[in-house]
């Protein structure tokens, strides 16, 4: 399961970095864009989670998903000039992004959501 865990986590990111990068450039909606990439930031978080605490039940694993996420949003409240420079460049906006939005939330729990159903359905999927 680790390693489907693994591959799983890997295209997420993939699939993030490809949205945000040529999301727009292929014609897709802003708003599929932002909020597609956050729910995929949310499964991202989930599968490092599950790498993480393996032994831990799914449930679990996405209350301490959603903990994160929400953490990291409300992170977004808070400013400082060292803190808003690292904001400015690509690996500060992916890790901790820019502007404080409600619904980012709504779309990590969205994204989690899915990959409690990804997780499962992997899980059926190994031999």
């Amino acid at each position: 399961m680790m390693i489907a865990r693994a591959c799983l986590c890997v295209a997420i990111i993939v699939c993030g970095l490809v949205l945000r990068g040529l999301g727009l450039r292929l014609g897709l909606p802003a708003f599929v864009v932002k909020y597609g990439g956050s729910a995929l930031w949310g499964a991202m978080v989930f599968f490092l989670v599950a790498l993480a605490a393996s032994r831990l039940s799914r449930r679990s694993i996405a209350l301490i998903s959603a903990v994160i996420a929400l953490a990291v949003e409300l992170f977004r409240l808070v400013h400082t000039p060292a803190l808003d420079a690292f904001r400015l460049t690509l690996a500060g906006a992916l890790l901790l992004g820019r502007i404080f939005s409600p619904w980012d939330m709504l779309a990590y729990g969205v994204g989690i959501t899915l990959a409690v159903g990804l997780d499962r359905l992997a899980e059926r999927l190994s031999p």
